[in-house]
């Protein structure tokens, strides 16, 4: 393999290695902040416990998240200097306010929040969390709005042979980013209701502390149904705004090979492994593709034998990929939405076969996710800068295939030992359950 092929494997590694940690920090923050709000304002001592657990998880993945997130910046400048130099000028500063702002934010709450124990009130102290979990999420956005503009590049200007920002606001603006902000914040969301809802039905299975993983259950449950429902509505805005600014994404997702108006939804469609047309279209609802695409049932949607070769993406997997999240989705919606049910009326443990597949439900959500990355950067090939800079173009010149091979290597390895440290650690402070309530170390 050459050296563009690497830096695009080693990024690719680092990248979904680093978004293992991220998403649950999202929700759970949330989750961990609102059970210490009913601890600070009842004074039950079961809601110290819960969130004295939950913050505990909470921060295992938050560490992890900051060590593997350092390494993805430092590829721009040395596998890709050329996109650095490019698109730096733009590139750069929602980067550089989300480190200087929101990450200063979130390191310094949880800091107070680790410390202030017994030294801020109840409510100052659960005040911090969720300082931190806000922070959490706009640092996301900040790292969501850099994306959303290499996806539809909007507020620049080519000069000096690269791109120069003419309109931050813009950027800001720039309602691709937006809605991958809110697609991927949602997703967290749901990843952090499954992961309290499968470590609960873990304990609840064994009668431990069934109380108190009764309520956390609970929680779980309504946040991870409201969050799987928005989902499918900014899903259904996200396909749309990918069908107007992508168009070879929106096909390969959908593997549309002719333009046609009117354009009928395929059920059962099997895409040729060479890559063009398809082996199997059946079961054809029609107009339906194109209400999908555009909400307008006459509307054109425009197939990839109109888009020439060389700007097509890799159609198979993004097919794959894209109706492996659809369906998981609508999975999480259903498992949700009977926790919710069952928890409501009290009959959670009378059904242990429903709490053992929310236990091997938990790495679900993960699966989607990262499914619905690999969708949304495969489908954006072969460009780095959608319309504006190949991906081919923007590799660093001076690196070689060797270099690169040894870091993707090392990478690889370290990486993988954190992977195991942090499943560990996971693991032993989720099966310990919760510590008995001190009421005493935080103030009233």
């Amino acid at each position: 393999m050459d050296a563009l092929t690497l830096s695009r494997l080693q990024f690719a590694v680092t990248a979904m290695f680093h978004f293992i940690f991220v998403p649950l920090t999202l929700g759970l923050g949330w989750l961990t902040a609102w059970f210490e709000t009913r601890y600070a304002l009842s004074g039950d001592a079961k809601y110290l416990s819960m969130t004295r657990f939950w913050g505990k998880l909470f921060l295992i993945n938050f560490a992890l998240g900051v060590v593997t997130g350092l390494t993805m910046e430092f590829q721009f400048g040395m596998n890709w200097a050329e996109y650095a130099k490019y698109v730096g000028d733009i590139f750069g500063a929602p980067l550089a306010i989300e480190a200087t702002v929101a990450f200063f934010l979130e390191s310094t709450f949880i800091g107070v929040w680790v410390f202030g124990w017994g030294r801020l009130s109840r409510k100052a102290h659960a005040a911090a969390m969720w300082i931190v979990a806000f922070a959490t999420n706009m640092s996301a956005l900040w790292i969501l709005l850099a994306n959303g503009w290499m996806q539809h590049p909007v507020g620049y200007a080519l000069r000096n042979g690269r791109a120069e920002m003419t309109d931050f606001p813009a950027l800001l603006a720039n309602a691709y980013g937006w809605i991958e902000f809110f697609h991927t914040v949602l997703a967290g969301w749901v990843i952090a209701g499954f992961f309290v809802m499968g470590v609960s039905a873990w304990h609840l299975l064994r009668k431990n502390q069934a109380e108190a993983f009764r309520r956390s259950f609970g929680a779980g449950a309504v946040f991870a149904l409201v969050s799987a429902v928005l989902l499918a509505v900014v899903g259904d805005r996200s396909g749309v705004n990918v069908a107007r600014n992508q168009p070879a994404k929106f096909a390969a997702m959908e593997s549309v090979w002719e333009t046609r108006a009117d354009a009928p939804y395929t059920l059962l469609t099997v895409p040729r492994l060479s890559g063009e047309g398809n082996a199997v279209e059946a079961l054809r609802i029609p107009y339906g593709l194109s209400l999908l695409a555009f909400h307008d049932p006459h509307a054109v949607v425009k197939g990839l034998n109109d888009i020439p070769r060389q700007d097509r993406p890799p159609v198979l997997p993004v097919f794959l990929g894209f109706r492996t999240m659809v369906a998981l989705g609508g999975l999480f919606i259903l498992l949700s939405a009977a926790g919710v049910w069952l928890w409501r009326k009290e009959r959670l443990q009378d059904y242990p076969l429903y709490l053992k597949l929310m236990v091997f439900a938990i790495p679900l959500p993960y699966i989607a996710i990262q499914i619905g990355w690999l969708v949304t950067e495969l489908g954006r090939q072969p460009w780095a800068v959608y319309g504006l800079l190949r991906t081919a173009d923007g590799v660093s010149k001076s690196v070689t295939a060797g270099q690169v091979w040894l870091s993707l290597a090392g990478f690889t390895l370290f990486y993988s030992a954190l992977g195991v440290v942090d499943i560990w650690l996971l693991a032993k402070y989720a099966r310990k359950g919760m510590e008995e309530p001190v009421p005493a170390e935080a103030k009233p």
